[in-house]
């Protein structure tokens, strides 16, 4: 026999309502049609472009043999001043390559342009990594290689110059490379902090 029992049950009313299954627990019923998925978050650009600037292969070894782990550094930017960089670790690569998609959505760096290149001269520096970038004309382009050139595609820089002084792996150039741009400033944000006018600053 059933645990449920069609029962006579009370209406708000007063009335009463005949042939209403109710469990003999006293639980709600579970309504499996029910959707319990995360609605998108509106605050990440749908049109951000990602690459994938290294992947590496690494072994750990155990005593039945060696385990393979990959590791993945994706940088994300929508070519309108935001970019970010990410290192994703899984057991494959497409799931490291999302892990780091991810990571790179969270830590997103506002880069200040001037007319398609960047405001003045900075180095950057990351452990080994050392890197100087300068402002370029028109048409110049970007002259640069590798992950940095990535970087500054995504971030919407147009024309550049930049020479790797010392380092060339790959983690070292990516993070001396955002630590350049993080300390960039434009001429609006200086004049406010000093309290004048943009045309009254001294730009050499």
């Amino acid at each position: 026999m059933s645990e449920e029992s069609n029962e006579v049950v009370e209406s708000e009313n007063g009335g009463e309502t005949e042939n209403a299954p109710v469990a003999k627990s006293g639980k709600k019923h579970f309504d499996s049609k029910k959707s319990f998925a995360k609605k998108p978050n509106p605050n990440l650009d749908p049109e951000m472009e990602e690459r994938v600037v290294a992947v590496n292969r690494v072994a750990k070894v155990v005593k039945g043999g060696r385990r393979f782990s990959f590791s993945a550094l994706v940088v994300v930017g929508d070519k309108k001043g935001n970019v970010g960089y990410g290192l994703g670790k899984a057991k494959e690569v497409p799931e490291a390559i999302r892990k780091g998609i991810q990571a790179a959505r969270k830590q997103m760096t506002l880069v200040p342009l001037d007319k398609g290149t960047i405001p003045h001269m900075v180095f950057g520096r990351h452990d080994a990594g050392y890197i100087l970038f300068k402002p370029a004309a028109e048409g110049c382009g970007i002259k640069a290689a590798g992950a940095c050139r990535s970087i500054l595609e995504l971030a919407g820089v147009k024309n550049v110059l930049t020479k790797s002084l010392r380092g060339t792996n790959s983690h070292n150039v990516v993070k001396a490379t955002f630590d350049a741009l993080r300390t960039l400033r434009s001429a609006e944000l200086i004049a406010a902090a000093r309290g004048k006018d943009v045309k009254g600053l001294r730009i050499k």
